[in-house]
């Protein structure tokens, strides 16, 4: 997972205020580390409060109570997806293969057609406002990871596709991007197993 650092990176994160990793916390859903923040003389823990902290103090929540309702509709309307996306490697080996079916389902007849739709609805670069906004940033982080289960269920969705370069050749998304940047490295076995253990999954 890389949203927290994504967004640091796109609105221009200061180098001097890094994130530090943690130990794995058990109520954690990211499996093998949490993240905290050091920001505002703050030390912030737990994804989703980071998220919910920087985005309005950089300008990614939309300019008014409208566009935020709508950005925060596409956000946890990604959610969902995400979720199923994270919990696979802690399915067990004979359902894999049903789940993977399930989002390449979800992904191409539910998700996608929904954000493909609502750029071309209005014509614009971005989901909201014309304007960059955390909802952006978080449909790329998803369309990476679809890319990594089947990069051809992007196929059908020119404008998906679009943002996801647009975003991406952001400079400092760019950056970011490249190999030796802070992105948390794809969970290792050893992870893995821990998950597996507190999930009690065989």
């Amino acid at each position: 997972a890389f949203h927290c650092l994504s967004l640091a990176s796109q609105t221009g994160f200061p180098s001097e205020k890094r994130v530090t990793q943690k130990p794995f916390l058990f109520t954690s859903f990211l499996f093998s580390r949490d993240r905290s923040l050091g920001i505002d003389g703050m030390k912030l823990g737990q994804t989703r409060a980071i998220l919910n902290y920087m985005a309005p103090k950089y300008d990614l929540c939309g300019r008014d109570l409208k566009e935020r309702a709508l950005i925060d509709m596409y956000t946890e309307g990604m959610a969902d997806l995400n979720e199923m996306i994270i919990a696979l490697p802690l399915c067990p080996p004979d359902q894999k293969d049903a789940k993977i079916a399930l989002i390449k389902e979800r992904t191409t007849d539910r998700y996608l057609p929904v954000f493909e739709k609502v750029l071309k609805s209005h014509g614009q670069d971005y989901l909201v406002g014309n304007t960059l906004s955390r909802a952006d940033i978080h449909l790329v982080e998803l369309l990476y990871y679809v890319e990594e289960i089947d990069p051809s269920l992007l196929a059908n969705f020119p404008l998906v596709k679009a943002l996801k370069t647009r975003i991406s050749n952001l400079p400092t998304v760019k950056k970011f991007l490249q190999p030796g940047s802070p992105r948390k490295p794809p969970i290792d076995e050893k992870s893995l197993e821990q998950a597996r253990q507190i999930f009690r999954v065989k």
